[in-house]
């Protein structure tokens, strides 16, 4: 009988498994170079977990990209696994992750703005141009909007941004070393107070203005929300109040919507004003702590901030026993998801920016789990005037049927783009030829964005209807943040239709299939030269009921207002 066994493959002797010694961290080992230079970037800081995101960016600016190396030795000091570092690094687009082997980025890279505006001037050729010229040592990178509209095509060299951009003007702010943002030269603590600032803060922290006639003039006053969802403000402050303390303020300035740029301009021009009034929401609502959330683009009022707050803290506004909330100013990374108010919470926790699954609601449950109070800085910056000059002055304003003031982010074909300040209920012809000078020499307005990239396009034979909240929802629009983009007989809304689904499928933070296959599959189809439309609206309502936040809920609305509107631009 033949023995098989013998003609069979015989297994290898087991080796004994290398047991780690006792007390030795499993995974990657630690760099000592790179623990010294995370140790020294940290100095004495606390090692917190919300505090990754700074963290981070400590690392970015310093070494201009993280290296796999900086993760494991910042894991090591945050007593943090790397993956979980990793996983945040790599969400947020201006942090350049360089894995072992790669090649870094190079030493400068300048940001060029795609978006709506800035493709309508010439943003395109503006990144051609400069990829052809820049040379060595320069990352010419597109970007979505960068928050500056009103001075299209704008780049942005390091951290200084260049407006009204060419590539001329660009090189030579390369070749100049002009690759830091300046500070606005305004919002100087003394000065505002010399001008009967803080008096307001003064008078509530003293008690002879109590907290329940503050909010009842919010109420009165009928402000609301005007970072776009437009909740009424009072209510939220009387909701949050209610709840159990410790509570919370977060404050959005993350202004990530293509078109938008007003909370920029209030705070180049009187950030204080903003100050006293997130100061005053905070002592009425009986809040312990404040965040303020401000995107990463505007390095050079981040850093008029730093200088103010400081000086808030060295001298209070208020005499004791009255003392100034801690402060704490957080840096966002490039995500517009952001904008969304759970995700904003989960990124000043040091997390990936997706938002919350509601209820339930940040009012109740927001950051590190307390009950918030979240706000734009908008909102805040009218708490001063309102308050001082009463519920009715807000409330006399406005047209058309509407009450209260809309700051309304201008760009496009107008001769007097910016930030306008108008009557609730003005129309859009209105708006153009009161405040803006009218329309470029040339051009005749065709459409225009009534509420940036996710409040739909609207045809200039309704350019007649009252902007503000709710009055644009039966035409498949709303105003949002009230970034009106302007465009002209010699644009197309279907190009600018497609700008802005690109947009959303680049900035989606993929939680949920509906947005983050959708808005994908709605680029590849509305770039092709015949738009299926029967499908596109199928997908459209998919997003729009399916969808987890506002992101993927609204992307649809300027392909819809498209097939509804410009049915023309599709049969050519």
């Amino acid at each position: 009988m033949i023995d098989y066994t013998t003609h069979m493959p015989q297994p290898t002797p087991k080796q004994p498994a290398r047991r780690k010694k006792r007390g030795q961290p499993r995974g990657r080992s630690v760099r000592p170079d790179a623990l010294a230079d995370i140790r020294a970037l940290l100095g004495e800081r606390p090692r917190r977990r919300d505090l990754l995101i700074e963290f981070l960016h400590l690392v970015q600016d310093r070494h201009g990209h993280i290296s796999a190396a900086h993760i494991v030795a910042l894991a090591r000091e945050m007593k943090l696994a790397p993956a979980e570092i990793y996983e945040v690094a790599t969400f947020y687009h201006h942090f350049d992750v360089v894995k072992e082997g790669e090649t870094p980025p190079p030493p400068l890279t300048v940001r060029v703005c795609d978006s709506i505006t800035c493709e309508m001037f010439g943003g395109e050729q503006l990144i051609a141009g400069l990829q052809q010229k820049a040379g060595g040592g320069v990352r010419i990178q597109r970007v979505p909007c960068v928050g500056r509209c009103e001075a299209a095509p704008v780049a942005v060299v390091g951290t200084n941004p260049v407006t009204a951009a060419t590539a001329d003007s660009v090189l030579q702010a390369i070749k100049a070393n002009a690759t830091e943002a300046a500070p606005p030269r305004c919002g100087d603590y003394t000065h505002y107070k010399d001008n009967h600032g803080y008096a307001l803060l003064n008078a509530v922290a003293s008690g002879e203005r109590d907290a329940e006639s503050i909010i009842a003039a919010l109420e009165q006053s009928n402000l609301r929300g005007l970072g776009g969802a437009g909740f009424p403000a009072g209510r939220k402050w009387r909701i949050v109040a209610a709840e159990a303390a410790p509570r919370c303020l977060a404050v959005n300035i993350d202004e990530g919507e293509p078109g938008t740029f007003k909370d920029r301009h209030y705070l180049e021009h009187d950030p204080h004003r903003f100050l006293e009034g997130m100061l005053i929401a905070a002592y009425v609502v009986g809040v312990e702590a404040i965040y303020i959330y401000l995107r990463d683009e505007y390095a050079g009022i981040r850093a008029m901030l730093e200088t103010e707050l400081a000086r808030l803290r060295d001298s209070p506004p208020c005499p004791a026993p009255w003392t100034l909330p801690p402060i704490e100013l957080r840096r966002g990374a490039g995500a517009y998801i952001c904008g969304e108010e759970s995700a904003m919470i989960e990124s000043i926790e040091g997390k990936r920016g997706m938002p919350r699954l509601r209820p339930p609601f940040v009012a109740q449950n927001g950051l590190f789990g307390r009950p918030t109070l979240e706000h734009n800085m908008e909102t805040l910056y009218w708490v001063r005037d309102i308050i001082e000059q009463g519920a009715d002055w807000f409330a006399s304003h406005g047209r058309n049927g509407r009450s209260g003031l809309r700051s309304f982010s201008v760009s496009g074909r107008v001769n007097k783009p910016g930030v306008h300040l108008a009557p609730a209920g003005i129309t859009a012809r209105e708006l153009i030829d009161e405040y803006c000078e009218g329309m470029t020499p040339g051009h005749e307005l065709y459409a225009y964005f009534p509420g940036g990239a996710s409040g739909g396009i609207l045809p200039a034979s309704l350019a007649d209807i009252p902007l503000d909240f709710d009055t644009l929802n039966e035409h498949n629009c709303f105003i949002g943040s009230a970034a009106v983009i302007v465009l002209s007989d010699k644009d197309s809304a279907r190009a600018a239709a497609l700008n802005a689904m690109r947009f959303f499928s680049h900035e989606s933070c993929g939680k949920c299939t509906p947005c983050r296959v959708g808005t994908a599959k709605a680029a590849q189809l509305m770039a092709k030269p015949a738009w299926d439309t029967a499908l596109l609206g199928e997908l459209s309502q998919v997003m729009s009921d399916a969808s987890i936040c506002g992101l993927g809920q609204a992307a649809a609305n300027p392909l819809q207002c498209v097939i509804q509107y410009f049915p023309h631009e599709l049969a050519e």
